[in-house]
């Protein structure tokens, strides 16, 4: 099956779009940092640094999912909420390319505050829409935290079928996280050899606050606003800032390590093997903005499904040995 993506950044929805088995026709991005990742870790990729307004999606009619991760500044709580009138609001080119190019599914996801009251009838307007191009829709309020990821992390997530696919879509099953901060970071921090790991994992032994990738209008690197990095404190975590390296022999058993890239990037579900292009504001931003790659993949699986008209719910589970993977359970 093929997919385009729009927004596609660091590659966090397009990794679970592919483990879902989707083929990558287009991944459209325009920002030069997220392109380049793309092609790093997938040459193969039809990655296209464009702008999203100028995108037709009429030379991919009929394909089978079209995804994306519009951008969430004009709906988050730690931005000014401007919605439609904030310049970054892409739901209605999403709507247009949608109409072009009539998949046979869409994704769409945004932040947990586009499912607040405050734009109740915006959304109702975006869906109304989408109805109106002969789909059937419906939304929900996911946590990353109920499919593998370590992190409080909601998502909204709006998934739309034709009409002879729909009555096979269910949503994803959910299981809270046993994983915690220490847990799923240990051997990470550990990789110098500094000897005040396991306190800190001791420390950190609940999952992380939500991971906030901020934007180019503001500053550089670090775990986000001041309630944020209380947060991570509390975790025995410094959040004011990214580190290049695991802590080192002899630093201070006392001093709150930073995360470096590689420990953000697992928290928020990438693989170990995705390497991420730019310097560390570029990467962590990457990060930081993306879709878990888990919670994308249990949502496409299930569109996967829907498509082959298979009734079939998906369930994080874990395998002979002890790995988390997504297993069929029947609906």
């Amino acid at each position: 099956m093929l997919a385009i993506e729009m927004c596609a950044g660091g590659g966090g929805q397009a990794i679970g779009l592919e483990q879902a088995g989707f083929d990558c026709a287009a991944a459209l991005e325009i920002d030069k940092h997220a392109c380049s990742t793309l092609r790093l870790n997938r040459p193969d990729w039809n990655v296209l640094e464009h702008d999203m307004s100028l995108f037709d999606g009429q030379p991919y009619t009929n394909i089978d999912l079209f995804a994306a991760g519009v951008p969430c500044p004009p709906f988050s709580t730690a931005g000014k909420q401007l919605g439609k009138d904030d310049e970054r609001d892409l739901f209605p080119e999403a709507i247009r390319i949608i109409g072009q190019a009539k998949p046979k599914a869409f994704m769409l996801e945004n932040v947990a505050g586009f499912a607040s009251e405050k734009f109740r009838f915006y959304r109702q307007r975006i869906i109304d829409d989408l109805l109106d191009l002969g789909y059937s829709v419906d939304a929900k309020l996911l946590n990353a935290s109920n499919f593998g990821v370590p992190q409080l992390r909601p998502r909204y997530a709006i998934v739309g079928l034709r009409e002879e696919f729909a009555p096979h879509f269910y949503w994803p099953l959910q299981t809270p996280c046993t994983e915690t901060v220490g847990s799923t970071i240990r051997d990470l921090l550990a990789a110098n050899g500094w000897p005040g790991v396991e306190q800190v994992v001791r420390k950190a032994d609940r999952i992380a606050p939500t991971i906030v990738g901020g934007s180019k209008k503001h500053g550089g690197p670090d775990l986000g606003p001041t309630r944020a990095k209380r947060q991570w404190a509390e975790l025995g975590i410094d959040g004011k800032g990214i580190a290049n390296e695991a802590p080192l022999p002899d630093t201070p058993l006392d001093l709150m390590p930073r995360l470096t890239i590689r420990m953000v990037a697992r928290l928020q579900g990438f693989p170990d093997d995705w390497n991420f292009a730019g310097g560390k504001t570029a990467s962590y931003r990457q990060i930081g903005n993306a879709f878990p790659p888990p919670v994308a993949r249990a949502i496409a699986a299930q569109i996967r499904s829907a498509l082959q008209k298979q009734n079939i719910a998906y369930a994080l589970n874990r395998d002979e040995n002890g790995q988390l993977c997504f297993m069929e359970a029947k609906a």
